[in-house]
């Protein structure tokens, strides 16, 4: 089923208890396809375009990904789901988690950052942030591909992800103009999670985000942690099986206990 909520383009499908997959930055939901026919033979799935991005409407006003993703839950009759979020949608996922604890069940985090972790600093990754800066749309894309990307365009899942980073790039800097960031600093308030956590990185993904897991996974109480070989930032398309095989294991422990 598709619908629009509050401008979002949603989809849902499958049966069972609700599983809601969040995207990153610059991308959409199709990051996605290749784990949602899985995941909705046994859960109800929910994944979305962030405001601004795929076939969601750019957002004109300041906007909240935490109240956007309420805002699906309601419009889905959800109370409470287990959250997938990648990266930027791993970040929502913690806030979700923080600001709003009991409408979250478990935690997926993929490839996510979190406040309070040192960066190393590089050549491409300082080109990338200024990009970002002066909302330079097609020099941002470029890098995404070099820096996030990094197993390249032959590797599974390549051609999807340069149409879906390209499809966005200019939008992407429209959108993060009115992006209103929580006030909470998630990486101080870590211990206060109670929902069972998983943490997954690629190895071949860039260095800040494996110290982004290490951080995640000793910060969250009880959090598991798994390297997924063979993977860069883009996980869900370079290594969907792998990336299943935890889900569902953390999944299924979640809902028998």
């Amino acid at each position: 089923m598709h619908m629009r909520v509050a401008g979002l383009a949603v989809e849902q499908v499958g049966s069972g208890p609700s599983v809601v997959l969040l995207h990153g930055s610059g991308i959409d939901g199709r990051l996605w396809d290749e784990i949602v026919p899985a995941l909705a033979a046994s859960y109800t799935v929910i994944r979305y375009d962030a405001r601004g991005l795929g076939d969601s409407d750019s957002p004109t006003t300041a906007y909240s990904d935490i109240d956007d993703l309420a805002s699906v839950l309601d419009a889905c009759d959800v109370g409470a789901a287990a959250l997938v979020g990648m990266s930027m949608g791993g970040e929502t996922a913690i806030d979700m988690a923080l600001i709003h604890p009991g409408r979250v069940t478990a935690l997926a985090l993929v490839g996510a950052a979190v406040a309070g972790v040192d960066w190393p600093e590089t050549a491409a990754g300082l080109a990338y942030d200024e990009a970002r800066r002066c909302g330079d749309a097609e020099r941002l894309a470029r890098l995404e591909l070099e820096v996030w990307a990094s197993l390249g365009p032959l590797a599974p899942g390549g051609p999807l992800i340069e149409r879906m980073v390209w499809d966005n790039a200019y939008r992407r800097i429209a959108a993060e103009r009115h992006l209103s960031q929580p006030t909470l600093n998630a990486g101080d308030h870590l211990h206060r999670i109670a929902a069972p956590t998983v943490v997954l990185w690629g190895g071949d993904d860039h260095p800040g985000i494996a110290a982004a897991a290490e951080r995640l996974t000793t910060g969250i109480p009880d959090a598991k942690g798994h390297t997924i070989e063979g993977a860069d930032h883009y996980l869900p398309l370079r290594t969907p099986q792998a990336l299943l095989n935890v889900l569902l294991a953390h999944l299924a422990t979640r809902h028998a206990a």
